[in-house]
């Protein structure tokens, strides 16, 4: 009866540490981390002033030229010119989304010219001096890539064997803007400028320009 006894009591004794060790463990509540917020995009609206400079291709084509045209000029085969051309812009932009719109006007001096000494001795020479652009800007917003194209009116003042000319022709191209800051744009554009029988003087010319650019967007 004492071991008997002895025993129930060491089984009561025990009770409350058991049925501590089966009891479930506390359960941690989760942690949830917010997902970082998505970059905002870009918003290209609004207006813009800058500068650019590059490089222009300048080609003489003188298929239509008449004769007495040819004797003035004293220009006897096509001819290329290259040299440097820079100016300022300025400009307004709409952002619709994924599409951007809008105007630029750009203007700028240039010093591409050639001299070519005749058979006579004499020397030919042509120069354009300045070339600035009107144009309708419309592109694919990226964020803060702009891929875009452009077109509209060229006007060029050249000089032929000193004698200053003027015309106004067309513009083409396409060029990529990139917003390092939400004020601060850097680029690059192409330019095709065409300019048929300029001034009347028989002469088809175009000017390639390619150029850098930066604008503060305001």
């Amino acid at each position: 009866m004492k071991y008997i006894a002895l025993a129930a009591v060491a089984a009561v004794a025990a009770a409350p540490a058991f049925a501590g060790n089966v009891s479930p463990a506390p359960v941690e509540a989760p942690v949830f981390t917010p997902a970082a917020p998505m970059a905002a995009g870009f918003n290209w609206t609004g207006a813009y002033a800058g500068a650019q400079v590059g490089y222009g291709a300048l080609n003489l084509d003188f298929d239509g030229i008449e004769d007495e045209a040819n004797e003035e000029f004293n220009f006897f085969d096509d001819t290329d010119a290259n040299g440097a051309i820079g100016g300022v812009n300025a400009a307004y932009l709409y952002d619709f989304g994924s599409f951007v719109a809008g105007a630029e006007l750009a203007l700028n001096a240039g010093n591409l010219d050639f001299d070519q000494d005749n058979n006579d001795g004499s020397i030919t020479n042509a120069e354009v001096d300045s070339l600035h652009q009107l144009k309708a800007k419309f592109g694919y917003d990226a964020g803060r890539t702009l891929v875009y194209g452009v077109a509209g009116v060229a006007y060029a003042e050249a000089d032929f064997n000193d004698i200053s000319y003027e015309d106004t022709g067309y513009v083409v191209g396409v060029g990529v803007d990139y917003a390092i800051t939400d004020n601060v744009i850097v680029g690059g554009e192409v330019n095709y400028n065409g300019f048929d029988d300029f001034d009347d003087t028989g002469i088809d010319a175009d000017v390639t320009t390619v150029q850098a650019k930066v604008a503060y967007k305001f």
